[in-house]
């Protein structure tokens, strides 16, 4: 899928219509909110004799507590209900709470308006799990990291647009006449979108609700984290919720006291970091390779952290300038191109960090379960977003200045990161992986959607170079456990990024005959478990750059393992680097240019029962053809 096609399923029923649906949500969410912020802010005595600080606090603290109380009751909804269905619900159900908060309007009601807020909550609550669950049913696999990517852009945008309407509308004469008629007619549109939703069968349709949300919410988090992997992945996505809550939270105050900005900077710094947000969420699908690639997660904290520290000493080489400026007096001043670019910066990597968190839980999920896991997720969202609001409190109480805030939840997340990682090693070796296919070698990668997406199946390559094993593991849209020798598993870099890949070490007969035994019990195992097996039957790396023979350890995989043999050949490696025989310096610097070119083709997969030493070496020899 082209990176311009990532757009193209805006003009496609199965996916425009849903993305208009939650686009004007998130959008009429924040018209409603920001309006109600803004007048509470400018005249809030002619409202209420609550102290504006404390509505300020109260009214978003309300917004997300329908998360906490009611994302697993949602979760379970969405797996009972058909989603068109359960999306046009909820949309009648926002325009019977733009019609309450439109009574509140004109009546000057804050009550109306607050229960309307806590409405607008739920209506999200509800939205949530159809949100993502929605995607995996219409999209191919090869589609979701790029229709995970157009979705944030669409809420990021669309978040942003809206505070910038309710702020414009709500200040403007008969202002409040203006916000409620907006407000209504955006749910009325959103409703329209909701129609043109295909059909999206429920995976559990004979589901009993628990009525018991608590017990509910324990029981889905419980379910989570049997599988490790997309438990640790929803606490990713919670932890970046948590980090973009406290750098949000403290932008008014920023723009106004440390950058002595009026109410336009406010929004500038909030386009800023939204756009770039959009931006690394679309990137995602191009640097990806139209998989789900979560390499691309550390790479994310990578420049989460980085730029967020930048953010604080950007800060502190920031000239403020003597009398409050707008939008414009801004950008004259010395200093804040650099603050800009780190606020921009910081949402380009949280996209990058974000998109493929979300598609990695929609793949490894089990889809009878997506809806009520996304539920789940949202709670702990909520919990992080909570979290951060009291850690924010909390550190201006120990006199933390904004600038120092930034700094201390970019090193924050360092730790966070590396913990989480260390808990689940496959995200660095993708990324290791991620960044060797993009720095040393430009990959063309040829039939690759022949490695099946799900079942157990035993690859079969040439080897040619020492990393050969993360160029196909790169390659690959699923994690695959390699057959290497066990000497490999001694060297101090190799051996653990190999041991952290859970890559099954191999010894001759000669060698370690109890070695070489549990080898082949660990294969079969592995096989038995669903996985891909990736073994280099060559025995060895090439000297030449010629193939060698096929050993017989694949007949007796397939002879203890009747799967699919999938044979693969690399093509242009030899004479790189990291081969037996580098060649020469200068060729392979300025000849074949600083980042040598190779391909991965795929082969047909074949029957185990033809899946002789012989038979493969020439389907492999044929993938490889005449290019080394």
């Amino acid at each position: 899928m082209s990176q311009s096609s990532q757009f193209s399923l805006l003009t496609q029923r199965r996916f425009a219509p849903f993305f208009w649906t939650q686009f004007l949500g998130a959008f009429n969410d924040n018209v409603f909110k920001t309006a109600l912020l803004v007048i509470l802010t400018y005249e809030a005595a002619s409202w209420t004799t609550v102290d504006p600080a404390v509505l300020n606090s109260l009214i978003p603290g309300l917004f997300i507590l329908p998360y906490v109380v009611f994302s697993a009751t949602a979760g379970q909804i969405a797996e009972k209900v058909e989603k068109g269905r359960l999306a046009r619900f909820v949309k009648l159900f926002e325009i019977a709470i733009m019609l309450v908060a439109g009574i509140g309007w004109m009546t000057h009601t804050l009550w109306l308006l607050i229960a309307s807020v806590v409405g607008m909550g739920v209506h999200s609550t509800l939205f949530g799990p159809v949100k993502y669950a929605y995607m995996p049913q219409h999209l191919k696999p090869e589609e979701l990291v790029g229709g995970n990517g157009v979705v944030e852009m669409g809420t990021f945008v669309g978040i942003l647009l809206g505070q910038i309407l309710g702020a414009a509308l709500v200040l403007k004469p008969n202002g409040l006449m203006l916000v409620a008629g907006a407000t209504m007619f955006f749910a009325v549109l959103g409703l329209v979108a909701s129609y043109r939703i295909p059909h999206s069968p429920a995976p559990m349709p004979d589901l009993k609700i628990n009525p018991n949300p608590i017990a509910e919410s324990i029981r889905n988090i419980g379910h989570a984290r049997k599988n490790r992997t997309v438990f640790l992945s929803m606490l990713g996505n919670s932890w970046f919720w948590f980090y973009g809550a406290m750098i949000l939270s403290q932008f008014p105050l920023y723009a106004k006291e440390f950058l002595h900005g009026d109410y336009s900077v406010f929004v500038m710094l909030l386009t800023v970091f939204s756009v770039g947000v959009g931006v690394g969420s679309l990137l995602c699908e191009k640097l990806s390779g139209h998989k789900v690639e979560i390499g691309l997660v550390p790479f994310g904290s990578i420049g989460l952290s980085l730029f967020g520290i930048d953010l604080y000493f950007a800060s502190m080489g920031y000239v403020r300038p003597a009398l409050e400026v707008d939008m414009m007096g801004m950008l004259a001043q010395a200093g804040v191109a650099r603050v800009l670019f780190d606020i921009a910066m910081v949402g380009v990597f949280g996209g990058l960090f974000i998109v493929p968190l979300f598609a990695l839980i929609q793949t490894r999920c089990e889809p009878a379960h997506l809806s009520r896991t996304i539920g789940g997720m949202n709670i702990l969202n909520a919990l992080f977003m909570i979290g951060a609001a009291g850690m924010a409190i909390l550190m201006i109480k120990l006199g933390f200045t904004i600038p120092q805030m930034f700094l201390a939840t970019a090193i924050l997340n360092a730790v966070v990161a590396l913990y989480i990682f260390s808990l689940v090693p496959e995200f660095l070796v993708r990324f290791v992986a991620w960044m060797l296919i993009h720095t040393i070698h430009r990959v063309k990668t040829v039939d690759t959607d022949r490695i099946p997406e799900e079942g157990p199946a035993v690859l079969v390559c040439n080897h040619v170079s020492y990393v050969d094993a993360l160029v196909i593991g790169a390659a690959s849209p699923r994690p695959i456990r390699f057959v290497m020798d066990h000497k490999i598993f001694k060297m101090p870099i190799m051996g653990w990024l190999f041991r952290t890949a859970r890559a099954i070490p191999i010894a001759p007969a000669k060698e370690d005959q109890f070695l070489m035994e549990k080898a082949y019990i660990d294969i079969a195992q592995a096989l038995h478990e669903g996985d891909l097996v990736c073994i280099f039957p060559e025995g060895r790396l090439t000297s030449t750059g010629e193939m060698g023979e096929f050993r017989g350890g694949i007949a007796k995989i397939v002879e203890r393992s009747k799967v699919p043999v999938i044979p693969m050949a690399l093509r242009g490696l030899w004479g790189s680097l990291l081969t037996r025989d580098p060649g020469n310096l200068f060729e392979r610097t300025f000849a074949r240019g600083p980042r040598s070119r190779l391909a991965l083709a795929v082969g047909t997969p074949v029957a185990p029962e033809d899946a002789t030493p012989d038979y493969l070496h020439k389907q492999v020899l044929a993938l490889r053809g005449d290019w080394k």
